[in-house]
């Protein structure tokens, strides 16, 4: 039985490209050919102009190659031109397919895949139009300037045969010796990336504590390692590259050489010699480049190899069936889940109903499973076993682009984006100012947007950093209420409330209800608890108790029968 075939996006945007190749080869050939013209400048020189002493053929020779420069180095820039639209085209192709895959990246928790899908994505597009990739498609024209030398003379076309397998030789050991040491030295360019990336969030930490100087040598070690793996690598490849143009050097001399000796021996004409070396010295010159930027190249292929597996792991999303509105009626069967790509079971068996329009809320202490849970209502989090199902339909197959509107998410950690608050409130869609208004007065955030000078229009910064974390939590609240969607989850959404914050929540989940939302909040305080109706508790990713919050709460406090005290004993 055969294995159903896994479409590749990235070799399918590659295979796309080949009009642009074949454009590029065309122009390769005529530049191929007047890239001979200085040596057939020379050579006419010495044949017509010193014999016959002409000023006018001097000049006419001159003008011709002046003109044949210009030509070439217009047809070098129209075959990058043709190779740069190729990279852009290949963007187009891509760019859809790369962001939906680092974006489930970061869903799915997968260290460092985002940030590198880009940088592989813009490594594969600058080097289609280098002149290492221009060096290859030059490389079938060597063969034909081969067969040429072999028609003049086979001595000469199998001495520059032997050059070529030489000059491969260099390229195939460069590839060994410089493969690990440039696997090693992206891995680590990679962590002190990362570590910075990770010490600049934390800018405000390291300050006031003053870690910089612990911390900048730590960054130092991981980037002097880096740089060391490189320098192993670069002085490889300048070796390598120093020794083929040796190569090439001394096969030019050898083969104007050896056809001096055919001429001698009279199996070749004057001129031929000369001509035997020039063409030789084309056959060689694809491959030099190749050799001399073959950093470019291994960057290239090893691009194409990660790029290549991201694509196929994180593919792009299919659109199901459209579904109609939901009215919010959840159930949770049998779930099991843990976090992405992880075999720790966090949810242990999970079931609960809530009806459309319900409230149900949800606590337990640290480390239960609460959040977890919350990622699985929403969809954003697949289960190991078991089920989310809103209206029926299982919630993490849904298309999220059709259900994100009727769905209001609150996280643990607030994430906000630059932008404006009515940008951020409205998710950056194009901004109902009365719903907007209506999603800031529920949570109690006008009030300060009317001391602001620009209001609504203000810019809160990047991830809403110059906003307190009160004010981001109201943000992120109005955002979650925006359009009054049928199905809200609120994980922790008073945990940097003051008291008219919670006052301020406690009358949005009303209104919500009211509305005929069905809301999930996931709280440590239970002062919310009175505007809901039912209650969960979650111990060690289970369910202990559920039912109306006035039953779990009071099972809560009256103490287990086994702590009760004993009743009075019978006479006797």
């Amino acid at each position: 039985m055969k294995g159903v075939k896994v479409k590749s996006p990235l070799r399918d945007a590659i295979a796309s490209l080949f009009p642009f190749a074949l454009h590029t080869f065309y122009f390769s050939v005529v530049v191929n050919v007047l890239v001979l013209a200085p040596s057939a400048y020379m050579m006419e020189v010495y044949d017509r102009v010193v014999n016959s002493r002409s000023h006018i053929t001097l000049l006419m020779l001159t003008l011709l190659v002046v003109g044949i420069y210009l030509l070439l180095e217009g047809l070098e820039w129209v075959r990058r031109q043709v190779m740069h639209r190729a990279g852009v085209a290949l963007d187009r192709a891509l760019r859809e397919n790369v962001f939906s895959a680092i974006f489930t990246a970061r869903l799915q928790n997968i260290p460092g895949a985002g940030a590198q899908a880009l940088s592989d994505l813009k490594i594969i597009r600058e080097f289609l139009p280098s002149s290492a990739l221009l060096a290859v498609i030059d490389t079938p024209l060597a063969l034909l300037v081969l067969i040429l030398l072999f028609l003049m003379a086979p001595s000469l076309g199998w001495f520059a045969v032997a050059g070529a397998l030489v000059q491969f030789a260099i390229g195939f050991f460069n590839e060994r010796r410089i493969r690990g040491p440039l696997l090693a030295a992206h891995r680590s360019a990679l962590g002190a990336q990362s570590y910075a990336g990770g010490v600049i969030r934390n800018a405000q930490v390291i300050e006031s504590m003053g870690m910089l100087g612990h911390i900048h040598k730590r960054w130092v070690a991981l980037q002097q390692e880096f740089l060391m793996q490189q320098a192993e690598a670069s002085d490889h490849a300048g070796t390598n590259a120093a020794f083929s143009k040796l190569v090439q050097s001394l096969l030019s001399s050898l083969l104007l050489g050896m056809g001096c000796w055919l001429m001698l021996k009279g199996e070749l004409h004057g001129s031929g010699m000369i001509v035997g070396s020039i063409l030789g010295g084309r056959v060689l010159a694809p491959l030099v480049q190749i050799i001399g930027g073959w950093r470019q190249v291994e960057g290239a292929l090893e691009s194409y190899a990660r790029l290549e597996g991201v694509l196929r792991e994180l593919p792009m999303p299919q659109k199901g069936m459209p579904l109609p509105e939901p009215v919010g009626q959840l159930s949770v069967e049998g779930v099991i889940a843990g976090a992405p790509r992880s075999p720790v079971q966090i949810i242990k068996g999970v079931n609960f109903r809530v009806a459309p329009g319900g409230s149900l809320g949800i606590v337990g202490p640290s480390a239960s499973g609460k959040t977890t849970l919350a990622r699985l209502l929403v969809g954003i989090w697949p289960a190991m076993q078991g089920k989310v199902r809103l209206d029926g339909n299982d919630i993490y197959q849904w298309d999220k682009e059709e259900l994100g509107r009727h769905i209001g998410y609150l996280p643990q950690n607030v994430e906000l984006f630059e932008g404006t608050i009515a940008e951020n409130v409205a998710r950056f869609g194009e901004p109902d100012q009365e719903k907007v208004n209506a999603a800031c007065r529920m949570v109690g955030l006008d009030s300060f947007i009317g001391q602001l000078s620009k209001g609504y229009d203000t810019q809160i910064g990047d991830d809403g950093s110059f906003l307190s974390g009160g004010e981001r939590q109201r943000v992120a609240l109005a955002r979650a209420v925006y359009d009054m969607p049928k199905f809200v989850v609120l994980d922790e959404p008073n945990a940097s409330l003051d008291e008219a914050g919670d006052a301020a929540l406690i009358q949005a989940v009303m209104q919500l209800r009211k509305n005929g939302s069905t809301v999930i909040v996931i709280t440590h305080r239970l002062n919310i608890l009175g505007a809901i109706e039912h209650m969960l508790v979650l111990v060690d990713g289970q369910v202990q108790r559920f039912g109306t919050c006035k039953e779990v709460m009071e099972a809560l406090q009256s103490p287990p029968a086994s702590q009760q005290p004993p009743g009075p004993k019978p006479r006797g």
